[in-house]
C-alpha cells in the first residue's frame, strides 16, 4: 500500500485538515477565541475537581496531567497540528502505523472537542458573560450531540489504551528512543513530546485498566446526569477558576 494510501496516514490527514479549519477560524475571531479560553478554563477546572482523588496518588498523577493538558484539557494545539502537518509524510515514513494511528485519534480528540465548545457557546450567556453550572448543564443538553460526546469519552479510552499497549511493546519504545534526535530534525519534536509524556505517563501506572476506566466511568456518569436533566452534577469550578486568575486572591 503507498503511503498515500494509508489508512493511518489518511486519518491523520482528515483530521489534522479539520482542527486547522477550526484553528484558523478562531485566530479570526478574537471574541470567539476570548470566550473558547473562559470556557476551556472553566472545564479544566472541572477536571481537575473531578479527578482530584487520582491526581492525589502517585501511581496516577502523571497520567492525570496527561489527561488534562495533552488530550482533555484546555491547552492550545494549534501550532503542533500545523507543525504536524508539515512533517505527515515524514511521520508515515519513520513512524509505526500504529502510532500514526493513535496521532491521529488524539487530533480527532482534539478537534471534536473544539467542535463541542464552540457549539456550546452559542447557548451559554454572552461570550463576555460568566456563567454557572446549571447554565452550562442547559448549554449542554440544548447543543444536543450526544453521539459526539460519547464518542469523545471513547477516544479519551481508544488513545489512552493505546499508550498504555506501547508501554509494552519492545518496537514502539525502540522506535521513540532511535527517532528522539531525528525527529527534532525533522521538525517532529512536537509530536516526539506528546508520544514520551503519553507513554511515560502510562508506563508510571503499572497497567492503564482502572484509570481508564474510572475516567470512562465518570464522564458517562456525567453526560447521563446532564442529560437526565440535571442542573448541579458536579461543583461550581468558577470560583476555582477566579483562583486561578493573574492578580486573584489566594
Amino acid at each position: 500500500m503507498s503511503e498515500s494510501r494509508h489508512p493511518a496516514h489518511a486519518a491523520l490527514l482528515r483530521e489534522l485538515g479539520r482542527s486547522l479549519k477550526l484553528n484558523a477560524e478562531r485566530a479570526a475571531n478574537p471574541i470567539v477565541a476570548g470566550a473558547l479560553d473562559r470556557l476551556r478554563a472553566w472545564q479544566a477546572a472541572r477536571l481537575r475537581h473531578t479527578y482530584a482523588d487520582l491526581a492525589a496518588q502517585p501511581r496516577y498523577a502523571s497520567a492525570i496531567r496527561f489527561f488534562q493538558e495533552d488530550l482533555y484539557g484546555s491547552g492550545d494545539f494549534s501550532r503542533r497540528d500545523a507543525d504536524l502537518m508539515r512533517v505527515v509524510p515524514a511521520m508515515v515514513r519513520v513512524l509505526p502505523a500504529e502510532l500514526v494511528a493513535c496521532v491521529a485519534k488524539a487530533v480527532e480528540l482534539n478537534a471534536l472537542s473544539h467542535e463541542l465548545d464552540l457549539l456550546l457557546l452559542t447557548h451559554l450567556p454572552r461570550a463576555d458573560a460568566g456563567f454557572g453550572v446549571a447554565d452550562y448543564c442547559r448549554a449542554y443538553r440544548r447543543s444536543g450531540e450526544f453521539s459526539a460526546r460519547r464518542r469523545q469519552i471513547d477516544l479519551i479510552g481508544e488513545v489512552g489504551a493505546a499508550l498504555d499497549g506501547y508501554v509494552h511493546s519492545r518496537l514502539v519504545r525502540t522506535s521513540l528512543a532511535l527517532m528522539r534526535k531525528p525527529a527534532h530534525i525533522a521538525g517532529l519534536g512536537a509530536l516526539q513530546a506528546f508520544l514520551e509524556r503519553g507513554v511515560a505517563a502510562f508506563r508510571s501506572m503499572g497497567g492503564a485498566e482502572t484509570f481508564l476506566e474510572t475516567v470512562r466511568q465518570r464522564e458517562t456518569a456525567l453526560l447521563d446526569a446532564i442529560v437526565g436533566g440535571s442542573v448541579d452534577p458536579f461543583p461550581d469550578p468558577s470560583l476555582a477558576v477566579a483562583r486561578r486568575q493573574p492578580g486573584a486572591a489566594r
